[in-house]
């Protein structure tokens, strides 16, 4: 019983480590794609950001993950010289 219990909860304490890698993932897909449509690494970064923050975040919002509490927002960077 112990043992089932030890178990159970060390499953339930990795549980935000899967959700966390999940939107790593779904942030690197999203990135793959945009570099595959031809925009440079450098030419864009994502951030992953909380619902409650998206206006904050200054750009588009192009993926959510996390059961749709996160949101992955695009913004393009551009030289300014």
């Amino acid at each position: 019983m112990k043992k089932t219990l030890i178990i159970g909860t060390l499953l339930l304490s990795l549980a935000p480590l899967a959700a966390l890698a999940s939107c790593e993932s779904v942030k690197a897909d999203i990135a793959q794609k945009i570099i595959n449509n031809g925009v440079p690494e450098s030419g864009f970064k994502l951030d992953i950001v909380p619902n409650d923050q998206v206006q904050n975040a200054g750009g588009q919002v192009v993926g959510h993950c996390e059961n749709d509490t996160q949101k992955i927002v695009y913004t393009r960077i551009t030289d300014s010289e």
